[in-house]
């Protein structure tokens, strides 16, 4: 806390318990934060400091820091509960593409995304933790990886997949465009998408194309078993909260969770895409004779039926029935066309 009563964190390694190429990473960070310093979408450093420890310790390494109120995937852990959202989606997600724009802009991939690398300062969405980033040489879009790093329910495919005979990883911007779509997914159904499966089993279906990955047309909330009585009892789900989730952002998702890296969407297109800024969503192409039908003009509908079988006049052949079912579309129609 400063002179004005504001808070900052402070990041303290102990150099003791740090090998040379974590202590590499911890300095990687450090150079990204002040290359991006006064950026409004990643996490602000203001100084750090290597200081000696005594009896010849090797010391620690401090670093200060904005203070986040909370990070994203506690934000989501909270809002799991709750029915779907889409306005509330659709701001953390626009802040979220704008942050990995940033550093991919200055030719940087995460390689490590997943919701606990994005905090809220002050009701903004900021990107953390550089440890493992890596920046992209001049003359390619990936970076070499030594061993697999990341977290399992967010890692691409590439990041997992080992070719025969080989150590090293090419892991480059669709494989932080993958870990969003994983976020997204998890912001819209309330969990990433391989959350049901094993460690090893996650490490099997993620690459693996004959995996489907299901897009369920509704969003429906669940209480974590931890919220409940009894560690073992299974998720609760809250049928009654259950919202349609929209074919764009279904489409969204689908384009990110792409396994082929090179036919994955890019940021700036997703940042163009017209659901962020929650406008309604593209209305269904119907054939000319169809129209859409809600249940005002349905009960109509099914009162005319009605009086038809108690008028006697039900005994229609197919042909007279198809004509009187064309002239109620084209009715349909025409007020729908008037309304609008």
């Amino acid at each position: 806390m400063n002179a004005s009563n504001e808070l900052f964190a402070l990041k303290r390694v102990s150099l003791d318990k740090t090998d040379a190429d974590a202590l590499h990473g911890y300095m990687n960070e450090i150079a990204l934060l002040k290359r991006l310093d006064g950026n409004s979408r990643i996490i602000r450093l203001y100084d750090s400091e290597l200081k000696a420890g005594p009896n010849g310790s090797k010391g620690y390494l401090l670093m200060v820091m904005e203070c986040g109120e909370i990070d994203l995937a506690r934000l989501l852990h909270e809002q799991q509960k709750e029915p779907m959202n889409m306005v509330w989606i659709a701001y953390y997600w626009q802040q979220m593409l704008q942050a990995v724009h940033v550093i991919h802009e200055e030719k940087i991939v995460h390689s490590d995304l997943k919701p606990a690398n994005f905090v809220l300062v002050k009701g903004q969405l900021k990107l953390i933790d550089f440890g493992i980033a890596n920046a992209i040489a001049n003359d390619t879009t990936n970076v070499q990886r030594d061993a697999t790093v990341g977290t399992v329910n967010y890692m691409s495919p590439e990041a997992i997949e080992l070719p025969d005979g080989m150590r090293r990883l090419k892991v480059g911007r669709p494989s932080d465009i993958w870990s969003l779509g994983c976020i997204l997914y998890q912001m819209v159904y309330g969990r990433p998408p391989f959350h049901d499966l094993g460690v090893y089993q996650k490490m099997k279906a993620i690459p693996d194309v004959a995996h489907v990955i299901e897009f369920p047309e509704y969003s429906t909330p669940s209480i974590p078993p931890s919220q409940q009585t009894g560690s073992s009892t299974p998720p609760k789900v809250l049928e009654h909260l259950k919202r349609p989730v929209r074919g764009d952002v279904i489409e969204c998702m689908k384009m990110c969770l792409r396994r082929v890296p090179k036919d994955r969407v890019t940021i700036p297109d997703l940042l163009a895409q017209e659901w962020l800024a929650m406008g309604d969503e593209s209305p269904p192409k119907l054939a000319p004779d169809e129209t859409i039908i809600n249940p005002h003009y349905m009960r109509q509908l099914l009162q005319y039926g009605i009086r038809l079988g108690q008028t006697g006049d039900a005994n229609l052949d197919d042909d007279a029935l198809m004509q009187d079912a064309e002239r109620l579309i084209k009715e349909l129609q025409a007020l729908q066309h008037a309304a609008s």
